[in-house]
């Protein structure tokens, strides 16, 4: 049975959790709360773990769940069927792709990423060098420097597609072509892409690819990330976590590790089966809606904050790309009181972040953001910073989460 399309915002905003008197822009770091979510977990609390117990590991589908989620995501980001993992978090996620990808290219030592790369992702590529111990270099170079600086002496360009400080985007198709040309393996971070923007994976060869579901996702705090190896990788890629949900015969406890064929050698250990209870009630949201919509309406609405804020508080600086195909789903503004801008914009009920050292990030979810609330965003920013409202002693006090 065909499932009947939802109109981005239109029919998907009554589908969101929203308190009254907020307009929530920080989508691109937590994403909302599908109403379906409680009814689907609860469900399995009672249905699935209270009365079937351990058996529902082969009545409820759990053991199959972390590829037949995968394969839900694999639609959004452009996958080949049967290529995408589920588990762990995305710093696990990564670190396999990175050991995968290295393994790869054994007989280079260079890893080639950028400045504007999310921090967890340049940790673990460190702690992974310094565990196999092949002197391996992390070369890190501005992200307008990153096509002139790939080499025949690079192993792997290990980059996320969308940066999480500025929203601009690289040019992923080119850039793995070029890749490939030197013999350059890839693994792309696809955190602020998955659910922001069409992603094509098989269209453009990409290698390896992780990512998190807890963003426009809309997975829940710690919702499990998700792993792309390519299916002409998946049978010799190396599970460098060797879990025993990795292992070919799991139930057999043989003592000696034997990769699983394909992509289920990147399982490591038991699923977390309420998150992805949790992602999958997101999910039925996702199967309905066309990326493409999304797209349109998020660039519509970054626009249109753009030209609200420019003309409204020039104070601002805006640190976004303007031009479409260089930007994500967010816009950003660089402010030396950005920190205790944004703690007042949270007490009016403008809901962003901010991004050391002084970046404020606006997040855009069409889902459940539409022009109304871009507008009314627009003439709290203007009150909070024209008044200089974020100059009250309240403001200025750092929280542990910012």
């Amino acid at each position: 049975m065909t499932k009947t399309r939802l109109r981005v915002y239109d029919d998907t905003r009554t589908l969101f959790h929203l308190p009254e008197g907020v307009i929530y822009l920080d989508g691109n770091s937590l994403g909302a709360l599908p109403l379906g979510v409680a009814e689907k977990v609860d469900r399995v609390i009672r249905q699935e773990w209270g009365d079937e117990l351990i058996r529902a590991w082969n009545t409820a589908g759990w053991y199959v769940q972390p590829r037949s989620v995968g394969n839900r995501i694999g639609r959004l980001i452009g996958a080949e069927a049967d290529s995408v993992m589920m588990g762990d978090t995305l710093s696990l996620k990564a670190y396999q792709a990175l050991a995968a990808a290295l393994d790869i290219s054994r007989e280079r030592k260079v890893v080639l990423s950028d400045t504007g790369n999310f921090p967890t992702d340049l940790y673990m590529a460190e702690g992974l060098i310094a565990t196999l111990g092949r002197g391996h270099q992390l070369r890190l170079v501005a992200p307008e420097a990153v096509e002139a600086a790939l080499s025949d002496e690079v192993a792997v360009l290990y980059l996320t597609e969308v940066d999480y400080r500025t929203g601009r985007r690289h040019d992923m198709a080119k850039l793995t072509a070029k890749a490939h040309a030197l013999g350059i393996v890839t693994v792309w971070d696809l955190a602020h892409s998955a659910g922001a923007l069409p992603v094509d994976l098989a269209g453009v060869g990409a290698d390896f690819a992780a990512g998190c579901t807890y963003k426009y996702l809309n997975g829940g705090p710690g919702a499990p990330a998700f792993l792309y190896v390519a299916p002409r990788h998946a049978d010799r890629a190396w599970p460098a976590l060797s879990g025993w949900m990795g292992h070919a015969k799991p139930f057999a406890f043989d003592l000696g590790y034997a990769p699983a064929g394909g992509v289920e050698r990147m399982r490591v250990g038991t699923p977390p089966v309420l998150a992805m209870a949790a992602l999958e009630a997101s999910l039925d949201i996702w199967d309905r809606v066309d990326l493409k919509e999304v797209r349109a309406r998020s660039l519509a609405l970054g626009d249109l904050l753009i030209a609200e804020v420019e003309r409204r508080c020039p104070q601002l600086e805006l640190v976004t790309p303007r031009a479409h195909a260089e930007r994500g789903s967010q816009v950003s503004f660089a402010f030396a009181g950005g920190y205790a801008a944004m703690q007042a914009l949270i007490a009016r009920g403008v809901i962003g972040d901010f991004r050391a050292p002084d970046i404020m990030r606006f997040g855009l979810t069409p889902l459940y953001i539409g022009e109304d609330e871009v507008m009314k965003a627009a003439e709290i920013i203007e009150e909070v910073i024209t008044g200089e409202i974020w100059r009250r002693p309240e403001y200025q006090v750092v929280n542990a989460v910012t």
